[in-house]
């Protein structure tokens, strides 16, 4: 009883570190399926339209990379290729810096040995550089095709296994929610390199991966605690939606706190990394880590959570309680007590309080499930 009133001398800070926020995140389930549905929408727009920049380790072909000066830059750069019969319509021209150095990067499609000879010869004389400092790589597209297949391949295999284990650890409508929301994750991820057009590289597979473990183990954070709640609530008329409110906000900080640990060594990768020291296939990795970490921990809260109500009031046990759900003072209490014992006296006080705001602290009195019983008088 002193730890539940104790609570409600806290601020947002104290009750969010303790898991005693009462934020509805069923009530507003909407407003992160249609965020998401709109993202979902772009991202496909995107993908019709333009596609994505996929790497030379993808598409094939040859790239030559040349020291930059102020007298040579890209322009320079592609129409040296241009002069020696290379068609660069479709050609990649990139300024990388490593180190404080310039260098520029150009990609086309396959050509014989001696084009690529050829080529470096000439953008050597006109960069004014030796010719063993003009770099020439060259991939097959068949190589990127199997590059593709594999990755793919790899997908469908985890997705298969983690479906199993969940369903066997759970059950299948988790399955189905977590899932989805891993699909949502890298969806959405893709659709931001597309729309940024950000190069698709084999570091970037290696991080869409990645993406999908830490979206899954975020999700399955949350839905042990919805897990442990059902079951703590099973003796008691209380709705899914209920279930799922106290659940998020139990562990809202854990997921905080899981993200932020998570984000700030992909950041400094990017500025340390990538910035500083001008390693660019750490920012090809960091990159897709920091878009896959934020749009995990986003879905694991707004779309895996609340997909996961919507399915479980299907259920027989919750039908009956669709769209009945706590908000306010009668939330908090559930998320401070972990219990429904107690609501109706939380339920009338606030309405005889109508000024009572949803975010009323519970007190002592509150908390009680009966009026105090009178004293008996001895009788003499």
């Amino acid at each position: 009883m002193s730890d539940t009133i104790s609570s409600t001398r806290r601020g947002l800070r104290g009750r969010l570190y303790h898991g005693e926020t009462a934020i509805d995140f069923y009530g507003r389930r909407r407003y992160g399926f249609i965020f998401s549905g709109l993202l979902i929408v772009v991202t496909m727009v995107s993908l019709a339209t333009s596609g994505l920049n996929l790497g030379i380790d993808f598409e094939g072909g040859v790239a030559w990379q040349v020291p930059a000066s102020s007298t040579f830059d890209s322009d320079a750069a592609r129409a040296v290729v241009e002069d020696n019969g290379v068609e660069v319509t479709n050609a990649k021209v990139q300024t990388l810096e490593s180190g404080g150095v310039e260098s520029i990067r150009i990609q086309v499609g396959d050509q014989t040995t001696e084009v690529r000879s050829t080529v470096q010869s000439a953008l050597a004389t006109a960069a004014g550089v030796d010719v063993n400092e003009v770099s020439v790589s060259s991939v097959s597209s068949s190589w990127g095709r199997s590059i593709t297949e594999k990755a793919v391949r790899a997908l469908v295999a985890f997705l298969v296994l983690v479906s199993l284990y969940i369903a066997w650890r759970f059950e299948w409508r988790m399955a189905i929610a977590a899932i989805v929301a891993m699909l949502h994750d890298v969806l959405i991820s893709v659709g931001i390199y597309s729309v940024f057009g950000f190069e698709v590289t084999p570091a970037t597979v290696v991080a869409f991966l990645t993406i999908l473990g830490f979206s899954l183990y975020d999700t399955i954070v949350v839905f042990d605690k919805v897990q442990d709640n059902i079951e703590r609530f099973s003796a008691t008329r209380t709705g899914m939606a209920d279930i799922t409110n106290v659940s998020m906000n139990q562990v809202l900080m854990r997921s905080l706190n899981t993200s932020l640990a998570a984000v700030l060594p992909v950041i400094s990768l990017l500025v340390l990394g990538s910035g500083v020291f001008g390693a660019v296939a750490l920012r090809e990795f960091a990159v897709a880590l920091l878009v896959g970490l934020l749009i995990g921990s986003y879905s694991s809260i707004f779309v895996a959570s609340p997909l996961l109500a919507v399915l479980k009031e299907r259920e027989p046990r919750f039908r009956n309680l669709r769209g009945l759900h706590s908000t306010g003072a009668e939330l908090e209490h559930m998320v401070v007590t972990g219990t429904s014992s107690g609501l109706k006296s939380v339920r009338r006080q606030t309405q005889v309080d109508p000024e009572s705001t949803p975010s009323a602290p519970v007190t002592s009195s509150t908390l009680l499930t009966h009026p105090p019983r009178p004293r008996k008088k001895r009788r003499r």
